[in-house]
């Protein structure tokens, strides 16, 4: 570099690493409001976030900074590496996004967003969407403001929203991908749902213990190869992971003591979160490009971990005997062949957290839906929870006795709108990149053996590596050779559960 760009590049890293410090306490103060934090505490603990998450904002709206990212990006080719080149264009975009917002409207919004979940904790709690529908309409009104203030943007507002969260995807392409998954899953669903092979589940809610789930829990992260020396578990209302820092990175699980299978999966499912932010590139916390991975690339992780292969045979077959040692009175009469079948079970539910593989797609369909009509106002918000009722009917066939199993059940929209499309889209990713492993090496001999080094190496080198400096279309297409598509994903569940209910 030139001695103009190391020293715009000595600006922004300094300025960086003092805006890491106050992002490192909000998400230290949010893992324990999300925790632990007693409610008569969380106003306050939410106004300090809001405050710290300001200060950094300012530091960014700094115009010696502003002048020397700007610099960074403008001249990107002279910089010395992929990962500075990423790091001044991450810059650039978000200027863009906050050039027009001032400190004052930031603390505003991060005031709201950060109520917004206080309210949907009570909301929850007494099952009465009206507590939270005033939240809503005003995180939905602050979304619509941002992306009015926004540089540049694109035309659908609801567009900017999905780009934050997974670049390069618009609301044509869901709605065409969304329609494939309504073409071949809606009448396979029917059939399923009709024949009269039984598969039984009785054992699954069987009562157990905190502790024996606990217990349970971290075998599970212990596994997958989750590392406690740069990381820890513990509870929560609606389960999560937390990258804090590069050797900080948290999850959550929550324990029901009439159905096991809940924490467990809740906790691969996070377990494979903690692995994309654990094995990344070292250089990536170096250049302060560890957060540009998009929801949807994360959600492929995850939902990896979590389907593929946490409710795979080989996987299974791996940790049945541990389950038959930690919950005796569950598994006593219990066969292998028994326990994969029921965690595998297609039944339609209420709850997305708890939905089966195959009709998980639904409740993001569903939820996807009504949130592009929420973002363009062709929806009145207090109508939302007679809609939502609605699509569950026509979709799953069952309809929610109150709020807090329907519409209330997620904590996403508390924080905005454009997220819930990368839980499917993660499954689609997956799909794509378990079909190129699975050509590499022996897949179901390395899951049967508990071989994580070997699958944790593969996903690191293949999947991890780039996930921050490529837009995700440009990503599964390194890693697979292929265009981005559904039909990896439709397969698969067409196979699988074609087999499980109307095989041998």
């Amino acid at each position: 570099m030139t001695d103009r760009l190391n020293e715009a590049y000595a600006k922004v890293e300094s300025t960086l690493k003092e805006m890491a410090v106050y992002e490192n306490a909000v998400h230290v103060l949010n893992f324990d409001l999300e925790t632990i934090c007693p409610k008569a505490a969380m106003e306050n603990q939410a106004e300090t976030m809001a405050f710290l998450s300001n200060k950094a904002f300012i530091l960014s709206k700094d115009p010696a900074f502003v002048e020397a990212a700007e610099l960074l990006f403008a001249e990107r080719a002279g910089l010395d590496n992929d990962f500075q080149k990423t790091l001044a264009e991450s810059l650039h975009e978000n200027y863009l996004k906050i050039k027009n917002i001032t400190p004052e409207m930031d603390k505003e919004f991060s005031v709201i967003m950060n109520n917004a979940y206080i309210d949907w904790l009570d909301a929850k709690e007494k099952s009465d969407f009206d507590r939270f529908a005033p939240s809503l309409e005003k995180v939905r009104d602050v979304q619509l403001k941002q992306i009015e203030l926004r540089e540049e943007k694109l035309p659908v507002a609801y567009d900017n929203l999905l780009n934050d969260y997974e670049k390069g995807i618009s609301q044509d392409d869901l709605d065409r991908i969304f329609g494939q998954c309504k073409e071949r899953l809606v009448p396979l669903l029917k059939k399923i749902t009709e024949c009269k092979k039984k598969i039984r589940t009785d054992f699954l809610f069987r009562t157990v213990t905190d502790e024996q789930q606990k217990e349970f829990a971290r075998y599970l992260l212990e596994t997958i190869g989750y590392d406690f020396n740069r990381g820890a578990f513990t509870t929560t209302e609606h389960p999560f992971t937390d990258g804090l820092a590069k050797d900080d990175v948290r999850v959550t699980t929550h324990y029901h003591p009439n159905m096991l299978h809940s924490s467990m999966y809740s906790i691969i499912h996070e377990g494979g979160h903690a692995l994309f932010e654990l094995l990344q590139p070292a250089e990536n916390h170096q250049y302060f490009i560890n957060n540009l991975k998009t929801m949807g690339q994360h959600e492929s992780v995850s939902r990896f971990y979590e389907n593929r292969i946490g409710r795979s045979k080989e996987f299974v077959h791996l940790i049945f005997p541990k389950a038959k040692e930690i919950f005796p009175q569950v598994f006593n009469d219990v066969t292998e062949e028994e326990f994969y079948r029921a965690i595998n079970i297609v039944e339609p539910s209420l709850i997305r957290t708890e939905a089966d593989e195959f009709t998980y797609t639904f409740h993001i369909i569903i939820r996807y839906e009504l949130e592009k009509e929420i973002v363009a106002g062709s929806v009145n918000i207090k109508d939302l929870p007679s809609l939502w009722n609605k699509k569950y009917k026509e979709y799953l066939g069952i309809e929610p006795d109150c709020d807090r199993n329907g519409i209330l059940q997620d904590v996403h929209w508390s924080g905005g709108f454009g997220y819930f499309c990368t839980y499917a889209l993660g499954n689609m990713y997956n799909a794509m990149y378990y079909n190129k492993m699975a050509e590499e090496i022996d897949l179901p001999a390395a899951v049967s053996s508990g071989d994580f080094a070997k699958i944790n190496g593969w996903m690191q080198e293949k999947v991890f590596k780039k996930a921050d400096r490529l837009a995700p279309k440009d990503w599964i297409k390194e890693i697979t050779g292929k265009d981005f598509t559904a039909t990896d994903f439709l397969d698969y569940l067409e196979e699988k559960y074609k087999g499980l209910y109307f095989g041998d």
